[in-house]
């Protein structure tokens, strides 16, 4: 930990970040209709489990996201021109809300199923800060820090790691607990949040680990 002159404290360790009074762990659409159309789904589910058990073990708070669909009647034009673009539709009236608010594709895969102590948060956009409570939620219990996991990292998990900063959070993104739809943009992704060297980047172990470090 250093201290500025003005006495405000920086964790320079990810064992100091991940100290669950200042971190919570955000699980991102891990949904059943979303994880269906990921190739390789089934090892992020896995990497992902094995985080959030860690998560759970050392006492952190835990958020879950869902992305929903709005019934067709308040979908506006934003939402009809991503569902066109998602669903390969020319006519805005060919498109179909994939992921409505009691659907099976829109519940949290049962191997992730969140806890009665856990968060959902249900958001209309990629960030998951974006139109939701989440930020409020976090600030006010003194979180300063979210830990990232789920699908997918090119669509959501990326604006989301930037928006934190924007918000005052420190992002630390569990990479190969993170899925993605197309490689090269899940690269592109990675190398800007490198780039951009805002976010912390760790794999499932360093996460583990650095929660054993903090306890």
């Amino acid at each position: 930990m250093i201290r500025s002159g003005e006495g405000i404290e920086i964790p320079q360790r990810l064992a100091e970040w991940c100290d669950p009074r200042r971190m919570a762990l955000v699980v991102y659409d891990m949904q059943v209709g979303i994880c269906r159309q990921v190739e390789g789904a089934a090892a992020i589910v896995e990497r992902t489990g094995t985080a959030l058990e860690a998560a759970r073990s050392a006492g952190m708070r835990v958020a879950f996201t869902r992305h929903l669909s709005l019934p067709k009647k308040w979908m506006g034009a934003t939402q009809l021109r991503t569902a066109m673009a998602w669903q390969r539709r020319d006519s805005p009236d060919a498109v179909q809300p994939w992921f409505p608010r009691d659907a099976e594709a829109t519940r949290i895969v049962p191997e992730l199923a969140p806890r009665a102590d856990e968060a959902v948060f249900d958001k209309l956009t990629m960030s998951a800060f974006d139109s939701t409570s989440l930020g409020f939620a976090l600030r006010d219990c003194g979180i300063r820090a979210v830990a990232l996991a789920g699908i997918a990292m090119e669509i959501g998990i990326e604006p989301t790691a930037r928006q934190a900063t924007d918000n005052g959070f420190v992002a630390v993104v569990i990479e190969d607990a993170c899925g993605f739809g197309n490689s090269e943009a899940r690269d592109r992704s990675m190398a800007t949040l490198r780039f951009l060297g805002e976010a912390i980047v760790t794999d499932v172990a360093g996460f583990c680990g650095a929660l054993a470090d903090a306890a």
